[in-house]
């Protein structure tokens, strides 16, 4: 599948996302980028739609019986394929949107791709992941499909991810402190979050909100995310029966 990055003929509500997308530098989104050498290439899509409750974003919750990012939301995505092409030319883009439909039966040709994020980087996971960005021309419906890979696929407003009562910073007890968002009953944080963090803020979307206000994630969240610590470890150990895993959102 070959898809081009279209630029033109967006809602009027997305132009100012597509400019940041367009100029925004790799340090403006993250302080961890990738390394010279090393980490696996991967790509995730930020589709964002018209939806039942205006401009939304679609997100979906990883099952929780993966080994990477177990039970988080994020955007569907994954490492690139041979097949997707060259990671630094159109590989990203054939790798988000062959992700997306496997995880959620979206129709990629409904996909109109307007821009690209410089790649960014994963640490716990050694992922160097692009993301994709994507307007929704032509929506089809989605849901889980394999439950094995994903557990919920959901939509979030923007209205929701702006409003100052939903957002917080998350402390992880490894020390890790980011962004986060409370929305659709469930807690965005991590690469996900920072990712749409940055994306709001210099498209102009975002809203002054309470930056001490902090959350703690749930026990059995809690123990989730300490799979990719011990998974990192056996990797580096040399343990056998260790798998690597997919990227996340």
């Amino acid at each position: 599948m070959t898809v081009r990055v279209q630029r033109d003929g967006l809602p009027a509500w997305l132009l100012p996302v597509r400019a940041a997308a367009e100029t925004v530098r790799p340090e403006q989104l993250s302080r961890f980028l990738p390394p010279p050498t090393g980490g696996r290439p991967s790509a995730v899509l930020m589709l964002f739609g018209d939806g039942p409750a205006g401009p939304d974003l679609l997100l979906i919750e990883r099952a929780r019986s993966l080994r990477s990012h177990a039970g988080q939301p994020s955007f569907p995505g994954g490492a690139l394929d041979p097949e997707d092409g060259d990671p630094a030319g159109p590989g990203p883009i054939a790798a988000a949107l062959r992700e997306a439909e496997e995880e959620t039966g979206l129709d990629p040709a409904g996909v109109q791709v307007f821009a690209t994020l410089p790649a960014l980087y994963i640490p716990v996971s050694g992922f160097v992941v692009t993301p994709v960005l994507g307007w929704w021309r032509r929506e089809t419906p989605v849901a889980p499909v394999d439950p094995a890979e994903t557990g919920a696929v959901f939509r979030v407003p923007i209205a929701d991810l702006t409003d100052p009562a939903n957002r917080a910073r998350l402390r992880h007890p490894s020390g890790f402190t980011g962004p986060a968002f409370e929305v659709a009953d469930r807690l965005v944080w991590g690469f996900t979050a920072g990712v749409i963090d940055r994306v709001l803020h210099h498209s102009g979307l975002e809203r002054p909100w309470d930056t001490e206000r902090t959350l703690a994630l749930s026990d059995e969240a809690l123990d989730l995310s300490y799979r990719d610590r011990d998974r990192l470890r056996d990797g580096l150990t040399g343990r056998p029966g260790d798998r690597t895993p997919r990227a996340a959102g």
